[in-house]
């Protein structure tokens, strides 16, 4: 079956684009629950416009719902699911596991997409995934090509192909949200890994050739779609909700021109052309990222955040009012320019030649002056960043035509009778008797141009099959009238939407189950632990398995398993906190399973699917607000004092701006405290787990003094995260937290 092309979707005119350039599928968000609330987005209107538009021109239509949600919001949320839901979309795309349950139990015949959101990194999650009634899962950006190719799952497997890449582990990010108090799981995201940082080793600064050490390239698959097109993926994916209409247009046509080459055994080699108008678009320098085993280097530019354009010349002078710019490439009045490495930049409203006559381009190879409204005193490098030029032959897209077939039967002393089709729908319509003609008779050809005046509609003729008597007439002012009848009812056909079903679901109690408080820590080294132990915690959990292990014979001990795993032990009988999806669907069985707070858990629904599937205390996440009560028999854990993580990564730093991206790399295996400081001198410590990289918070969040509201609401079990803490400060902290928890 022949791969899907989807496309982002941020505006009106960013559909448009991506219809009309030939995209199979598009995916957008409304104005709440999607996970890019500061695109223009849709309100139910719009909505419902997008929707009949799409689905006129034969693309389909996935609206994002992909935030996690607070108690207080299902009800709103569940209706407007069942707006799009009745509206005609074609699949939903979520995170939130409570949710994803309701929605299915609801809307039966709603299709189900699980968001990048969710971690879709390993065979067992997509597993509990598929069970919960998913149909397609948005795979982990960090899985390779082979690991993909590797889940064996009867589902829809989507990737990424192009746009931004995200350096945490999608829906694995805490950094904006315990920062800025916007959330990334909530569409919020102030794009922490775009500002500067530095990177210290113990106390010593370590001299970086950029500053921007959290920052991706653009991911670009172009050179290596042929590989993905032999894979068994089934949908193509083209991140850009935030980006330009013209942006949209122009990479949807070159990945469609692409993928019709591949089916049609032609060249997949994208033109220099192409390549030097995507660099001006966009670009942050490019990728072929974790599906092709790029790392380091090859990942990261560290340099800049931001687009910075395709080259087009050198300042070769400067003074306080002008700019003069040797050209490589012509250069436009309104274009805009980066002059590189000095992070400055302008659009262009006057441009002079070398004479200083003002003209409105300058040609390759000659001098170019421009106004020196940036204050620049340095001979640097210039792109362009936008190309007047380029926006708007962008803008002036031809519009998609859909073929339709035409059915005429004119025979004397019957109806006159015409039947189009677009090979799925059909319309017939009859018009008036047909008589003989008196004076000119209407010839086939009569019949034929005046039916395929179609015009500003969608369709264009392809052929059409007419059986007529000689010497008719027929009045071309009814043809005519019954050509546009035919049309709107073919419009209404191809957007008309069966009936849905919709169920009632039981909404539980809103009563507190009585359960036992419980008091736990997370401990990181030996010593933390024998605090614990001293203290009479109810529970701890630990990270290192070898202090598991040691340990284990205590039945209040716990192990936290990684967040990332491929491949899963055969384990029994042992108290595990797991991290991800696929560890509860792979232990729940013979283990004693917790869940951590990473699989960020913030409504009722989540808390009961978690106990249906055999979780036994589930810990909620940091930034849950307006839980109700707690309407499960299950344990429900707070973290009440702590370092959160913020992060994880496949990216390490270490290796990339210490050991030069050497394979062979050991520094994450020494005693050596690395971290990074922001430019408010915070500093968020690194931890390294199999080369794996997780970011510290540079503060403890600390809600003792909430424990008293957590407990009214049936919280029971509440935990302490220790990061560096020793005997004393655990000690003291243990002491404080019960004073409060018991009182």
């Amino acid at each position: 079956m022949k791969k899907e092309l989807l496309s982002p979707v941020g505006s009106m005119e960013a559909l448009y684009q991506a219809i009309h350039n030939g995209a199979d599928a598009v995916y957008l968000g409304g104005k709440k629950f999607g996970a890019r609330m500061f695109a223009n987005n849709f309100d139910k209107e719009e909505l419902k416009k997008a929707i009949d538009y799409c689905h006129l021109y034969g693309v389909k239509i996935y609206i994002t719902i992909n935030t996690v949600i607070f108690d207080n919001e299902i009800e709103e949320f569940l209706d407007y699911v069942e707006y799009i839901y009745k509206s005609g979309v074609d699949a939903v795309i979520m995170q939130d596991v409570g949710m994803i349950s309701l929605v299915r139990s609801k809307f039966p015949e709603l299709e189900i997409h699980a968001s990048t959101q969710v971690h879709n990194y390993n065979e067992e999650g997509i597993k509990l995934l598929k069970s919960l009634g998913v149909t397609r899962v948005v795979l982990a950006r960090e899985l390779s090509l082979e690991e993909v190719n590797n889940i064996h799952v009867d589902i829809e497997k989507e990737i990424f192909i192009h746009g931004a890449l995200c350096v945490c582990f999608s829906g694995c990010c805490l950094f904006s949200s315990m920062n800025t108090n916007r959330s990334g799981n909530r569409g919020e995201c102030v794009a922490s890994c775009r500002l500067p940082y530095k990177l210290y080793k113990n106390k010593e600064e370590i001299k970086t050739n950029g500053q921007y050490l959290l920052s991706t390239k653009e991911l670009n698959t172009t050179v290596e779609l042929k590989k993905i097109l032999d894979s068994d993926v089934t949908s193509l994916k083209i991140e850009g909700r935030m980006k330009s209409p013209e942006y949209v247009g122009f990479i949807t046509r070159l990945y469609r021109k692409l993928i019709d080459n591949y089916y049609e055994n032609k060249s997949l080699v994208v033109s220099e052309k192409d390549l030097d108008e995507l660099k001006t678009l966009f670009n942050r320098e490019f990728t072929r990222g974790y599906l092709f085993n790029e790392y380091g280097k090859s990942i990261m530019n560290i340099k800049s955040p931001n687009h910075i354009g395709l080259p087009i010349g050198k300042v070769i002078s400067t003074s306080d009012k002008y700019i003069k710019i040797k050209l490589d490439r012509d250069l436009h009045q309104e274009d805009a320019i980066k002059f590189l490495d000095v992070d400055k930049g302008m659009i262009i409203n006057k441009l002079y030649n070398d004479k200083l006559l003002l003209v409105n381009s300058v040609k390759k190879g000659s001098i170019a002056i421009v106004d020196n409204k940036v204050g620049l005193n340095q001979l640097v490098d210039v792109a362009i960043t936008i190309s007047s030029t380029l926006l708007k032959n962008l803008q002036n897209y031809e519009e998609k035509k859909i073929n339709i077939s035409f059915e005429v039967e004119a025979l004397i002393n019957k109806p006159l009778m015409i039947k189009i089709s677009d090979g799925k729908n059909s319309v017939m319509t009859y018009g008036n008797m047909v008589t003989s003609s008196v004076n000119r008779p209407v010839t086939n050809e009569n019949i034929s141009h005046q039916l395929s005046k179609l015009g500003n509609t969608p369709f264009k003729m392809d052929n059409i099959k007419i059986n007529m008597d000689d010497n008719i007439f027929i009045s071309l002012k009814e043809l005519n009238e019954l050509r546009r009848d035919l049309v709107d009812k073919l419009i209404e056909k191809r957007i008309a939407i069966p009936d849905k079903v919709v169920n009632d679901i039981l909404v539980p109690n809103n009563t507190i189950a009585s359960k036992e408080l419980k008091l736990g820590i997370l401990v990181r080294k030996e010593e933390q632990l024998l605090s614990a132990l001293e203290n009479s915690l109810d529970y701890i959990y630990v990270t290192d398995i070898a202090l598991y292990n040691k340990y284990k014979n205590h039945s209040n001990i716990y192990y936290r398993t990684s967040r990332v795993i491929n491949r899963f032990q055969d384990v029994s009988n042992m108290n595990l906190l797991v991290t991800e999806l696929g560890g509860i669907n792979k232990y729940t069985k013979n283990n004693y399973v917790c869940s951590d707070y990473y699989l960020n858990i913030t409504n009722n629904a989540s808390i009961c699917l978690l106990e249906k599937l055999g979780v036994k205390r589930v810990t909620l996440s940091p930034e849950i607000k307006n839980l109700s009560n707690i309407q499960s028999s299950v344990d429900v854990e707070a973290i009440v004092y702590g370092r959160i993580e913020l992060m994880i990564t496949k990216y390490c730093p270490l290796n990339m701006l210490i050991n030069k991206d050497n394979k062979k790399c050991n520094l994450c295996f020494t005693k050596d405290k690395y971290y990074l400081k922001d430019q408010n001198n915070n500093n968020y410590p690194l931890i390294h787990d199999n080369h794996i990289t997780h970011i510290m918070d540079y503060k403890n969040i600390d809600l003792v003094n909430n424990i008293k509201e957590f407990k009214k609401i049936g919280i029971n079990c509440f935990r302490i995260e220790l990061f560096e803490e020793d005997s004393t400060e655990v000690n003291t902290l243990i002491k404080r937290i019960k004073g409060v928890l018991y009182e």
